[in-house]
This record gives structure tokens, sequence and C-alpha cells, in this order.
């Protein structure tokens, strides 16, 4: 099994306890060749490209990044935005080496993705974006409401998911209780999932996404889709495409949002023949 790697990078936010400024950053780095760091979603880490990795290490030096708040990287209680997210990032681009790379970011990662483009065009060679976040859209205030008593810091929130458990078992619902009590697990063990859902209530708390900046991207760009997508709304994907001059819309039919757990193979065959265009 691939084992992650950890690097210490220096870091100065606002809110880090005692002062650190030291803090651990967790990767994998699999493979030969060009390479190409990849960011996974909300509430995932770089094991959601282990998939993809497989079939891509032949021709890449496949490095997957769990970002700041996520996975086994540092997860300080802060304010978390997507600049911090970028910083960080940024330092662990640097303690690698990598001075040209292909950048591909899925769903939350791809919204961090363009930001970093954005920041530091010279150093990625080509653009990948899958089913990425990002773009300002306030129905979706209000989509993740249902999440927020998970949030709850008490326990009665664990004691109601156990009295709940032997009654889900008699009416079919255990798988859905099971999945309750993992999100509220995950979202307590990581804190940039929790500032992101507690801190952005409102359309007018968005003030980080990207669609009135990304026309300045010119960094060769292949933004990927499924038509299935019940997460993230095709015309977002559909508004990078078009923003990002010469960028180019590939939709999977039948995927759903999940593209590096469900869909790798498709993935790879459209990275590896979009690479060919720019080697």
């Amino acid at each position: 099994m691939t084992q992650k790697k950890i690097l210490q990078i220096q870091l100065d936010f606002d809110g880090l306890p005692d002062g650190s400024t030291l803090l651990p950053a967790a990767y994998l780095d699999v493979g030969e060749g060009t390479p190409i760091v990849m960011l996974h979603g909300f509430m995932g880490s770089a094991a959601n490209w282990l998939p993809l990795i497989e079939l891509l290490k032949p021709n890449f030096r496949c490095i997957g990044i769990d970002l700041f708040g996520f996975g086994a990287s540092a997860r300080p209680i802060i304010r978390y935005d997507i600049a911090k997210e970028v910083t960080f990032l940024r330092q662990v681009v640097q303690a690698l080496e990598l001075n040209s790379f292909y950048l591909l970011g899925h769903s939350f990662g791809g919204w961090v993705s363009a930001a970093y483009t954005l920041q530091y065009p010279e150093s990625v060679k080509g653009l990948i974006l899958a089913a990425p976040a990002g773009i300002r859209d306030d129905s979706f205030c209000g989509r993740y409401d249902h999440l927020r008593p998970l949030l709850w810091q008490t326990p009665v929130i664990d004691w109601a998911l156990a009295l709940i458990k032997p009654i889900a078992v008699q009416i079919g619902q255990e798988k859905t209780i099971a999945q309750i009590a993992w999100m509220r697990q995950e979202l307590n063990a990581q804190p940039a999932a929790r500032s992101f859902l507690v801190d952005r209530l409102r359309p007018e708390d968005a003030i980080d996404t990207v669609e009135k900046e990304i026309h300045q991207i010119t960094t060769p760009t292949l933004v990927i889709t499924g038509d299935q997508d019940e997460t993230i709304p095709l015309w977002h994907s559909e508004t990078y495409a078009r923003e990002i001059p010469n960028a180019k819309l590939s939709i999977l039919k039948d995927a759903d949002h999940s593209l590096p757990q469900n869909h790798f193979p498709e993935l790879a065959s459209l990275i590896s023949q979009w690479r060919s265009l720019y080697p």
C-alpha cells in the first residue's frame, strides 16, 4: 500500500496555537515523469486519487496532497479560506522543488487549483479541473443546512444517533444512519470542512469564489464533469470552460460527482490525450 510522506512547512496564519508556524503537510508521491499535483475534494484526502494514480504513474510523477485542514496534513482550529489553501499549496510545491507541473483538482480541490493558477501561473504547465467548485451560486446557501446539527459540539447528537440505530435497522435505514454518523465523525475531524460549512451561511460570504477572475488564466485548461453530477451543477463547469480562454470541456456520460473514485479510467484517458497536446 502506498504510504503518505510528511513535510514540515512554514505557515504563519492568525489563530495558530502557541504561535506555531511549522506544520505537517501529508502527500503521496508515486511514479515518474512530468509532475502532476492532485488536489482532492471536500472532506476527502490524497487517497481519493489512488485508482487514478495507478493508471497515470507510468507517465507522470503523481503527487497527491492532503489539503490544509484535511487528511493527515495540519488541522489547526482556525477560520479556513481559499487564500490559506493556496498559501499552503505554495509552500508544499516549493518544499518539493516543483518548478513546473500539471495541476489537477477535483471539486473543492478544483477551486483551490484555479485560485493557485491565478496567483502563480508561471509554475502551472497545465490546469485540469474535475467537477470544479469555486463559482458563486447563491442557490447553494441552505443546501447543507441539514448537516449543521452534525457540527454541534454536544454529546446529545451522539446519544441520539445511538438511540436511533436500532430503530433504523428495523425500518431499513441502517445505511442512512451509518452515513450520518460517519459524516459527523469526519466533520469533527476535519476543521477545514467545519469552517467552510459554519462560516458561509449567506450568499455574501462567498467572497473568494473565482468566477470574476478566471478569464485571466492563460494556462492550457481541461474541464471535466459528469452529466449526472448532483453536487456541482453543470453550468459551473461550463462557466470555467467559457471564461478561461481556449479551455476544453469534456462531459462524461452517466458520470456522477465522484470522478476520481468512480470514473478514473475515463479521467486517465482524457488527461493522457489532452497532455499530448501540451507536452
